[in-house]
């Protein structure tokens, strides 16, 4: 099923509820995408500037439904990369709010829905789209690259039923969105939800905001999910003493959550009847590549999990060699139809077809127990070489986060760099990374920070980081 083809089915259910509780069905949801359709008569590139919102859903199910190629981009996105972007893409068309479309001179307002219109630019398109080319996204963590990820139908079509399937979506569900719908994860909830015609929470509030927690639960949203930070949060929000009772999902991915704080939530979600889903996954996976059953979530904490259905799983050396046994440690290697086209550096690139073939290098170093539960060990451009010694940035981290101080790391081979919002206690952490890393002292520095740069969605910004 093409969920963006086929959601018609659901008519007069309920699709959308925004911020102030008020509810769309999917007849109003189709017949609001088709109608924007009408003002754009041909297959072609449109940058979709989203938030949280009915406009920025009905201009990707409209967009989707016409195979016309969206670029999703935050409406919160720097002016200067996104100019640059434009000149570099030349879309004939950009979706985004009034407001933004006032102060900017891109072209002509041929229509407008809600809050949002289309300006048709005055772009010369000399360029062509590959007939399997569905959407642009920006890879994780970009900030000013033009890279985007090219994904064809097949892959969002493929992933969405596999995250449908393993998590047993039914329509009686009501996720309410914590991540903008241009981020992959955000935005495969909105796809799986809307697969099933179940009624999707709109609102670009965090949880920090007491209007989140009165969104969720006067509309009573039975899932949500977010990235580590998200969990860090809602544990200094002491979610084990909040009265949740429509609750009934959680998922967690965009990052690995510590063995000790998985196995936390682990418990908490038991005791509350609540299903709890770590998953990991990449853009260039369209999204999800694997899933820890939630049956497992105690006994496994730690995991990422197993592959998703109609995915696959396995590890190789530097050279490519396939490795096997359970002290294998390798990269991780994912094989399925979820797996992205490539990726674009500029229009020219979107007439190519396929390059991976459906295979997908995912730069993480893994292993595997007798069970067949994979376990991310590091990112492989997340370890230096400290004169001669291999060292986990990740596990540095962490060790350091387990002192009770917040910290991030970065670096380059024989230096690393421990940049910390502590200021009084430097030498604490230097003589423990000492003791527990074997490394000489003269191998790292510790910096103060005032705070750790994030981006929207919570995930850290090392590019930032001087």
């Amino acid at each position: 099923m093409n969920f963006y083809d086929d959601i018609g089915v659901y008519g007069s259910s309920t699709a959308i509820i925004n911020e102030d509780s008020v509810r769309i069905t999917y007849n109003e949801l189709l017949n609001a995408a088709d109608t924007l359709n009408v003002h754009i008569k041909k297959r072609c590139l449109v940058f979709s500037l989203c938030e949280n919102s009915l406009e920025s859903v009905v201009g990707y199910v409209g967009f989707l439904r016409a195979r016309v190629v969206p670029v999703l981009l935050s409406t919160g996105i720097n002016p200067t990369l996104l100019d640059g972007l434009l000149m570099i893409y030349r879309p004939e068309y950009i979706w985004l709010p009034c407001e933004k479309a006032k102060n900017m001179n891109w072209g002509l307002e041929v229509y407008h829905y809600g809050n949002y219109a289309l300006i048709k630019t005055a772009n010369i398109i000399d360029y062509t789209l590959h007939d399997d080319l569905a959407l642009l996204l920006s890879t994780s963590g970009s900030t000013g690259s033009p890279k985007l990820v090219r994904q064809s139908y097949r892959n969002i079509n493929s992933n969405t039923n596999a995250i449908a399937q393993y998590l047993g979506i039914k329509q009686t569900d009501r996720p309410i969105t914590t991540m903008p719908m241009s981020y992959t994860y955000g935005l495969s909830i909105i796809n799986s939800h809307l697969l099933k015609g179940a009624a999707i929470i709109l609102t670009n509030k965090t949880l920090m905001n007491r209007a989140f927690w009165e969104l969720l639960k006067a509309n009573e949203a039975t899932t949500f999910g977010g990235v580590p930070y998200v969990y860090e949060m809602l544990k200094k929000l002491r979610f084990p003493r909040m009265e949740l009772p429509s609750l009934s999902i959680l998922t967690q991915a965009g990052g690995k959550l510590s063995p000790a704080l998985s196995k936390e939530f682990a418990i908490i979600s038991e005791q509350k009847g609540i299903r709890f889903f770590v998953m990991y996954g990449q853009t260039e996976a369209t999204a999800r590549m694997s899933y820890l059953p939630c049956e497992y979530a105690i006994s496994k904490a730690g995991s990422m999990g197993i592959a998703i259905p109609g995915g696959e799983f396995w590890l190789e050396d530097d050279n490519g060699t396939v490795l096997c046994g359970i002290d294998a440690v390798g990269e991780l290697v994912y094989k399925g139809d979820n797996v992205c086209m490539g990726y674009a550096t500029s229009c020219d690139d979107l007439s190519k077809g396929d390059e991976n073939g459906g295979v997908l290098k995912t730069g993480d170093v893994a292993k595997c127990d007798l069970d067949g539960f994979y376990y991310i060990v590091a990112r492989r451009k997340r370890i230096l070489k400290l004169f001669g010694n291999r060292v986990s940035l990740d596990e540095v981290e962490q060790l350091i986060k387990e002192l009770g101080y917040e910290c991030v790391c970065s670096g380059e081979d024989d230096h690393l760099h421990i940049y910390t919002t502590d200021k009084k206690n430097h030498e604490t952490i230097k003589a423990v990374v000492v003791e527990r890393t074997g490394v000489h002292a003269s191998c790292f520095d510790v910096v103060h920070i005032e705070r750790i740069p994030r981006d929207d969605v919570g995930k850290i910004l090392y590019s930032a980081l001087k």
